[in-house]
């Protein structure tokens, strides 16, 4: 099952045509990640205690379908670890309906806040402080 978070658009979100901004599509992104990641144990407090901290590397939004002021949406997050420093998390904006909004694909790391690099195994750095990646990424 992938991890949602429910979110309401607001108003103030809206941008001259009366739909969301697309900058706040990155918001709903960042919403869901730091939920995700405090779902799964583990969050960015923690990490920075631990001189440790996800970076973004880069994201990209694919738009579907227009989102209006009160519109009620979720938001998913589904980490996919491979074997680099970086790793995948995804983000599907789904309408009441099922319709599906938007599509957010970002790369991140963990970076070592000392070193200012990104640590070699991002799932096991996180594992040891606590994350569960059974809740963000099933069969990791």
């Amino acid at each position: 099952m992938t991890f949602r978070v429910p979110l309401q658009v607001r108003s103030y979100e809206l941008d001259a045509l009366g739909h969301v901004n697309h900058a706040v599509y990155h918001q709903y992104g960042e919403v869901a990640r730091v939920a995700g990641f405090q779902a799964a144990g583990c969050d960015w407090d923690g990490l920075v205690a631990q001189k440790l901290s996800p970076v973004l590397l880069s994201t990209t939004v694919n738009f579907r379908r227009e989102l209006r002021a009160n519109e009620h949406v979720e938001a998913s997050c589904e980490a996919k670890f491979g074997s680099g420093k970086s790793f995948h998390l995804d983000t599907v904006i789904t309408k009441a309906d099922g319709t599906i909004s938007a599509d957010i694909t970002c790369v991140l790391g963990i970076m070592d806040l000392d070193a200012r690099k990104l640590v070699a195994d991002p799932l096991g750095t996180l594992r040891a402080v606590g994350f569960d990646a059974e809740i963000l990424a099933p069969g990791a």
